[in-house]
């Protein structure tokens, strides 16, 4: 029976038992040993692969299996396989006319087996760009395993694919060198974290379930729990829940993984981490992910023209989180454009409704800018030295609502970096890796819609900073919360915190500081009664994490089989349209046809 369109890319996606199952229990015969490091000879009919002959094989003769990379005039062939490229030697001899023609007239990307002899290459005409460069194999037998018909597009890293075009035929997209090596590098990280999470500290591994069943489930134990989720539920995401931790012990745990885990290849990186309060990154940086690989911090200067006759200076401290605040851009005459200024504060105006006003250190040392008429002399070189500003530097100063001025010019610092490296100035060193846990967020935040409710800043079960406790009942509103994220230049890739483990405490903020019916989480509060201990736990964002490690522009490169924006399988084509009779040997109905046969009976 022919399984419905809809499931069967499902159904694809899971190991072999779990398709036999169909959701019985299956019983596992106990683990057998560790094998040894597989060695592909032992199964594979190939000598070699395509990456690894040298001058040490030359005169030995090798099989090697994989794609026709090129093909030049019928003289030579390049074949490609997961470990890299060789260059065949197609013979001319009349002896071996058949492999000539078979050989010349396979299409590129065809899959072949070459049978040959390892031979050095002609001197002058190495390459030394391939780690194979100083030897070719000289074709004595071939066969073509099976034939590309015409691509789409070229399998090569540097042609430009359309990102639909790329996921529609994501099988061939996958060949690329950079996706193999995306993904190799994803799945060698992947199984270091289960290394060091399973096997060094214990962790024992939980299926993808309900919302908070870490939770519940450390309600009922002392150990620490790992559960991968997969694409679809929290994609690319590994969630951590330990018991009888605190932040600090979270945070260690984190940076032994990631230290554990990291590629050699990426260099190494240093524990602990530096750490930083929401309320310092929001003041330096302008944002609670803050990238820490460049300066151009925000600069508050309102104390300085709080002396001042500037009558928009005034206005703005006149309210109770009134601020003047400023980034100094270096060599922002040499680097920067007028349009491009002009766009920064377009830029602020558009998306904070932020006005900014821009000053100029000529080459004399003397400032250019509307506000020199209000200062004299000595307060412009007060400035100056406020803002240490050199020749040719720029500053953008913005006044009004402290939050508003500095998420303004947190996002200007940004904008202006990509500026200043487009036009030559590099300010983020690409394979500096810099890790920053920010911590002390707000436990709650007034709604958008009315600012007189509350709603939580995470969520409802984060526990309040120790020291804020008896907060939570006089003043919500200046509650720490035990909440952490991990930046990783200016992204988040992680983020967790303590849980509340007192079922008081717990029904409290639902009922009284948010206002929520606490009979939802009935079961959740009946755990926490029946002496849940203390616990927390933390997420990483796998396919955030290894897009920066890669280097990748979309986390789509390192995501074997990525979805559309609209959360379409563009290869797949699903989701796809399901009829009632091919849902029905599944016992699945879909709720509107539920409902229509509802409606039919009345």
């Amino acid at each position: 029976m022919a399984l419905p369109r809809l499931l069967r890319p499902l159904l694809r996606g899971l190991p072999p038992l779990a398709r036999l199952g169909c959701g019985r229990a299956l019983h596992r015969a106990a683990p057998a040993p560790a094998p040894a490091a597989p060695d592909f000879n032992s199964f594979v009919t190939r000598t070699n692969t395509c990456g690894e002959l040298r001058s040490a094989h030359v005169g030995q003769e090798v099989t090697l299996y994989g794609w026709i990379q090129y093909q030049r005039q019928g003289l030579f062939l390049v074949l490609r396989d997961f470990q890299g490229l060789t260059q065949i030697i197609i013979p001319q001899d009349e002896a071996h006319a058949h492999v000539k023609k078979l050989l010349s007239n396979a299409p590129v990307e065809s899959v072949v087996r070459v049978t040959g002899i390892v031979i050095p290459r002609p001197p002058g005409q190495e390459n030394p760009k391939m780690p194979t460069g100083d030897i070719e194999v000289k074709a004595e037998t071939a066969e073509v395993l099976n034939s590309c018909k015409k691509l789409p597009f070229e399998i090569k890293d540097f042609i430009k694919k359309s990102e639909a075009l790329r996921m529609q035929y994501r099988y061939l997209d996958l060949r690329s060198f950079q996706l193999q090596y995306n993904l190799r590098l994803r799945s060698q990280i992947v199984m270091r974290m289960r290394e060091y999470l399973c096997n060094l500290h214990g962790s024992k591994r939980i299926p993808c379930a309900l919302e908070g069943s870490g939770q519940v489930l450390l309600s009922a134990t002392e150990s620490s729990a790992v559960q991968a989720a997969p694409h679809g539920w929290r994609p690319g995401q590994i969630d951590i829940e330990m018991s009888f931790v605190d932040q600090a012990g979270i945070q260690r745990l984190i940076e032994g993984l990631l230290q554990y885990s990291w590629p050699e290849q990426r260099g190494s990186i240093t524990a602990p981490f530096p750490s930083m309060t929401y309320e310092e990154a929001l003041a330096n940086y302008g944002t609670d992910k803050p990238d820490t690989r460049f300066g151009m911090k925000i600069v508050d200067i309102s104390d300085f023209l709080r002396r001042s006759d500037i009558q928009f200076v005034q206005d703005a401290l006149s309210y109770p989180h009134g601020t003047v605040k400023a980034i100094c851009i270096p060599h922002g005459v040499r680097y920067l454009k007028n349009k491009d200024l002009e766009s920064l504060k377009e830029s602020a105006k558009s998306q904070f409704n932020q006005e900014i006003m821009e000053i100029i250190c000529r080459p004399d040392g003397s400032l250019k800018s509307l506000l020199t008429k209000f200062l004299g002399e000595k307060q412009q070189s007060e400035l100056i030295q406020a803002l240490n500003m050199q020749v040719d530097d720029v500053v953008l100063l913005a006044a009004g609502e402290h939050k508003q001025v500095c998420s303004a010019l947190g996002s200007l610092r940004l904008e202006t970096a990509d500026l200043l490296e487009a036009a030559g100035l590099v300010l983020r060193d690409p394979t500096a890796f810099h890790f920053l846990w920010v911590v002390d967020f707000p436990l709650f935040l007034p709604k958008e819609e009315n600012p007189t409710e509350l709603e939580s800043a995470h969520h409802p079960f984060t526990a309040p900073h120790p020291s804020d406790t008896s907060l939570l009942y006089s003043d919500p509103t200046k509650v720490r919360s035990q909440h952490y994220d991990l930046v990783l230049n200016g992204n988040e890739v992680g983020g967790g915190s303590i849980r509340i483990h007192s079922a008081e405490q717990q029904r409290f903020v639902l009922e009284k500081v948010l206002k929520e019916d606490s009979e939802v989480l009935s079961h959740l509060l009946e755990a926490l009664e029946f002496g849940a201990p203390p616990h927390g736990g933390i997420a990483l964002g796998l396919d955030r994490l290894i897009s920066l490690i890669v280097d990748a522009p979309s986390i789509r490169d390192v995501i074997a089989f990525p979805k559309s924006f609209r959360g379409r399988d563009l290869m797949g084509n699903a989701p796809d349209y399901v009829t009632p009779e091919e849902l029905e040997p599944y016992h699945i109905q879909v709720s509107w046809l539920l409902a229509e046969k509802e409606a039919k009976k009345n």
